[in-house]
Parts: structure tokens; C-alpha cells; sequence
């Protein structure tokens, strides 16, 4: 189990194998961060496909939603890319509104 989980959170979330390993060690496992590493590429691949199939699917339709924010006083404008379930694709922020610099990205 220690193991699973191990590489689960490496492939999940942005952490560092001594992460993992102190994360593991608040539960009172012991393992070396080489040993994690170890895991992740021995086990790897095969987490990362079940965790891409849990995703949702993005749709083949999108918009780009734009959005004037203030930061420290300063207007900035958001544009967000929309699939059509709703899950953001990309952010893009800038200082200049330059629509078309938006589209490109």
C-alpha cells in the first residue's frame, strides 16, 4: 500500500521524491527517497494511465473567456481558455489587452 501511494503522490502532485519521503514518514513509513524513485519508474507508467484515465475529457469545442483584473492596483487582463464541459484549458494574464495575441495562445 505504502508503495501505491508513494507513486501516486509523485505523479499527482508537483512534489520532489524527498517530499514523498516525508510525507510517508508522518505515517510512520521509513523509505529512502532513492527508493522512491526506484518505484516511480519501475511503477510509474502504470499509475499515470490509471490517473489520465480519471480525468475528464475535454471537448473538441472551446471559447476563450476574458476577464479585466486589477493586481496591486494595476489593470491586467485574464484570458482563460473553455472547454465545453467547463474545465479551464490554459490561462494566459496580460498587463496589455492584445486580443490577438490571446487567440494565438
Amino acid at each position: 500500500m505504502a508503495l501505491q501511494h508513494a507513486v501516486w503522490l509523485y505523479h499527482r502532485f508537483p512534489l520532489s521524491y524527498r517530499d514523498v519521503e516525508e510525507l510517508l514518514l508522518q505515517r510512520g513509513i521509513q523509505v529512502s527517497h532513492e527508493t522512491i524513485r526506484d518505484w516511480c519508474d519501475k511503477f510509474g507508467p502504470t499509475i499515470t494511465k490509471e490517473l489520465k484515465k480519471r480525468e475528464p475529457h475535454r471537448g473538441s469545442h472551446w471559447h476563450l473567456d476574458e476577464v479585466c483584473v486589477k493586481i496591486k492596483g494595476v489593470k491586467h487582463w485574464l484570458w482563460r481558455a473553455v472547454d465545453k464541459h467547463g474545465a479551464v484549458l490554459d490561462v494566459l494574464l496580460q498587463e496589455h489587452r492584445d486580443t490577438e495575441a490571446a487567440k494565438t495562445f
